[in-house]
């Protein structure tokens, strides 16, 4: 194109610009995330840290297991302050750049005002050109070109009249483009090694480092678990639908993060061969002799028995064995979760018929029990007491008296202080000070349910085949807002009560009920031990059954099962009078499902005085996007919540959850279990599900796990009342099925996950 031009840059002034704005845009973020800081301990947090023989120890160990971190920190100080250093010098260097090529004035140059006479130029250029001459003492070469650059250019009258009217002595100049690299680097002599420089970089040193991230990056899942390890759950739990706790702990040890050859981390030491042998004659039923693979190789069954080893808080050598167990221990929550992913996976696939056996709700479950077991060091047939510090087995005894069988941390935690004190009576102040502390710092949790179908006109009716969507409110408090509350016993369910409910003679009146219900649980599968809570209020569902029995049969012509823990509606000659009865029906049943101190079925009734009011589309609408919306903010909080208490975990922990929606009759989960990492004070979620196929009343499971606590699992049961779907309009043949599709949809129809309570009660 003519009058432009391409030039590199001669004096570097474009380049410094091009290195400043680079080191900025790298320094500044790099100074912000990268500065070593000390820790500002809070005064409040430091006074509520136990201080116990195993936390201390903890602590210690995280201290010495980063032993080059002063040094990393200095020369991180070093860099960043040297890159501040040049950053400075380049800024000087382009300022007085900028200021001796934006401040050309040939009559400031001269010392002359504007307007002078040809005279008074030349005698002041003679002046000045006798001092800043090279060839004098005082001279200055680059003040003496600009003083006859300044010189010409009033001397002359062209460019003096370019300068008056451009700026420039020379007039209008072409345009050109300046490429920010010296001009040595296009020199001949110079191209041998720039082009090898270019070549080292950009076509050695770079492929090498993306390829070498990406082919690392490509073995990993989305919880960094090696892809090899996913695919042996996969198999493993295909193979056992039915899985039990130690054989998940087996295949758990199992995982390809514990072998050398797929992780460099792993040690190998010649005292093993002398060590693991003994450990394993001192641990029983480790089940070392299976021949399944990659169960009967020797890692695996190295790191099950430090598994086993940890469970059961056994002493190990110190500088091999030990060293061992803290890594397998710090490798198993991510473990603990992919495996629960894969379980949750498997679930999904046989729902869509591409396998052919469901894992069941227990082997899910008992996936999940790990975590909390290996967090505490602690079986999970242990007492919870024991995951306090000084507390052994040897001091359960003082939790067992004639007048209270202290089982669990919420007993404790609602004693008054006094009796508190004796119960404890074997610890001294500053031992049962810190027991206080733990204890008082364990979560409390109030779970409250809300069932509701967002994307239909009455958001409170569930007909068959809709989309449920249950909101769970998670509100977490600390569990010394407990200490010597007892006005909450009645709405926890304490193995206490349920031992002594048992005892009692008062259900008399319903020794019947109580029989045909104890032959039902002979022939169902057991229940976990957290599961075991739905007896404490048994009596007043005794008396609530025959009653709904006896209406279920005077009103056989009803459409559907009632709502939830209510009867069947009555005949209108006795209208007025049943209000009152179905009132009391529903109070006695909220408080007899309530589990764990949380909220019972009272948000079914809130939901039902909701439907009172009809919402039109574009409330609804608007309702559905805000929880959209609310959805997507929820999804980018961090993993942080509160710190565990875990002396025989070797890193610091935080508290996490599994929430969840089960059907216990027919042994299914409806909703991929949901990972609560953010539950600081409060925290709302949603689980959404497909509702049965056929009208009824449901009894399902609302369901939360602790990841890191023993005995903090809640249950809450929901009656899912659900109606017969609306027949699709005449007026719309497109939606009409053919007859062949109708009987494919009557044969396949039979085969439901779900089972109702009238069902349960034929049984």
């Amino acid at each position: 194109m003519g009058g432009q031009k391409f030039e590199y840059d001669e004096s570097g002034s474009t380049f410094f610009y091009f290195v400043l704005s680079f080191l900025a845009l790298i320094l500044i973020p790099a100074t912000f995330y990268y500065w070593p800081r000390k820790r500002k301990e809070d005064p409040v947090k430091l006074a509520e840290q136990c201080q116990c023989p195993g936390c201390i120890k903890k602590r210690i160990i995280i201290e010495q297991s980063q032993p080059y971190k002063n040094v990393k920190n200095f020369f991180v100080m070093l860099a960043i302050v040297s890159g501040w250093v040049l950053l400075g010098f380049l800024a000087v260097k382009v300022s007085q750049f900028d200021y001796e090529m934006s401040n050309f004035d040939p009559y400031d140059i001269l010392g002359l005002p504007p307007g002078a006479t040809q005279a008074e130029i030349k005698k002041s250029y003679r002046k000045q050109s006798l001092i800043l001459h090279p060839d004098k003492e005082t001279g200055d070469e680059k003040a003496f070109m600009r003083l006859t650059k300044a010189y010409q250019a009033l001397t002359d009258d062209e460019a003096r009249r370019n300068w008056e009217k451009y700026g420039n002595p020379d007039g209008p100049g072409a345009m050109s483009f300046g490429i920010a690299l010296p001009s040595w680097i296009v020199e001949k002599e110079n191209s041998v090694w720039v082009l090898g420089l270019y070549a080292l970089v950009f076509m050695v040193a770079l492929p090498t480092a993306v390829g070498t991230w990406w082919y690392r990056s490509i073995r990993y899942s989305g919880e960094q678990v090696l892809l090899d390890t996913t695919q042996m759950y996969f198999y493993f739990c295909h193979k056992t639908p039915s899985m039990p706790l130690k054989r998940a702990l087996m295949i758990l040890a199992a995982s390809c993060e514990f072998d050398r050859r797929h992780n460099s981390e792993i040690i190998e030491r010649s005292t093993d061969n002398e060590e693991v042998p003994a450990l394993l004659r001192d641990l029983p039923n480790l089940g070392e002799k299976n021949k399944e693979q990659p169960l009967c190789r020797p890692y695996s069954v190295k790191a099950r028995a430090l598994l086993h080893a940890h469970l059961s808080r056994m002493k190990l050598p110190e500088e091999t064995l030990e060293a061992d167990r803290r890594y397998i221990v710090s490798r198993c929550p991510d473990l603990i979760v992919e495996m629960v992913n894969c379980v949750n996976q498997l679930i999904a696939l046989a729902y869509a018929r591409r396998i052919p056996r469901l894992p069941t709700i227990e082997t899910i479950e008992n996936c999940m029990k790990m975590s909390p077991t290996i967090v505490q060091g602690l079986w999970e047939y242990k007492s919870p007491l024991l995951q306090l510090p000084y507390i052994t087995e040897d001091h359960l005894k003082y939790f067992t008296n004639r007048k209270k069988h202290i089982k669990s941390l919420l007993q404790l935690a609602q004693l008054p202080g006094e009796e508190r004190r004796q119960v404890l009576r074997f610890l001294n102040d500053k031992q049962y000070d810190d027991v206080m502390k733990v204890l008082g710092n364990m979560p409390y949790i109030h779970f409250q349910v809300n069932t509701e179908v967002i994307d239909d006109e009455n958001s409170t009716v569930v007909t068959a085949g809709a989309i449920v969507t249950v909101t769970v409110l998670l509100q977490r408090t600390n569990m010394k807002e407990l200490f010597g509350d007892t006005t909450i016993k009645e709405k926890n369910n304490i193995k206490e009560e349920e031992d002594g409910a048992a005892e009692n003679g008062e259900n008399d009146k319903n020794d019947k009920n109580d029989k045909t219900e104890k032959n039902d649980k002979k022939d169902a599968p057991k229940r976990p031990v957290w599961m075991k809570q739905g007896k404490k209020h048994g009596p007043v569902k005794k008396t609530k059954k025959p009653v709904a029995k006896q209406q279920v049969k005077a009103a056989p012509a009803a459409p559907a099962a009632p709502a939830a823990a209510s009867p069947p509606p009555p005949p209108a000659d006795v209208k007025n009078k049943e209000p009152k009865k179905d009132e009391d029906g529903e109070e006695s049943d909220m408080g007899s499902s309530d589990e764990s101190g949380t909220h019972s079925d009272a948000s079914d009734n809130e939901s039902r005085d909701k439907s009172s009011a009809v919402d039109d589309d574009d409330d609804q609408w608007e309702k559905f996007q805000k929880r959209l919306q609310k959805r997507e903010r929820l999804e980018g909080r961090s993993k942080s919540s509160h710190p565990v208490h875990c002396p025989y975990f070797p890193l610091e922990k935080q508290e996490f959850w599994w929430c969840y929606i089960c059907d216990r009759k027919s042994h299914t989960l409806l909703t991929a279990p949901a990972h609560v990492t953010a539950l600081v004070d409060s925290h709302e979620l949603q689980l959404r599900f497909t509702a049965p196929r056929w009208p009824g009343l449901y009894t399902l499971a609302c369901c939360l796990r602790s990841d890191s606590y023993i005995g903090m699992d809640q249950q809450q049961d929901m009656k899912l009342d659900v109606k017969e779907a609306a027949a699709v309009p005449a007026e719309h043949p497109q939606w009409d099925l053919s007859d062949s599709d109708t009987d494919n949809n009557d044969q396949g129809g039979n085969e439901s996950e779900f089972t109702t309570d009238d069902e349960v009660e034929e049984e």
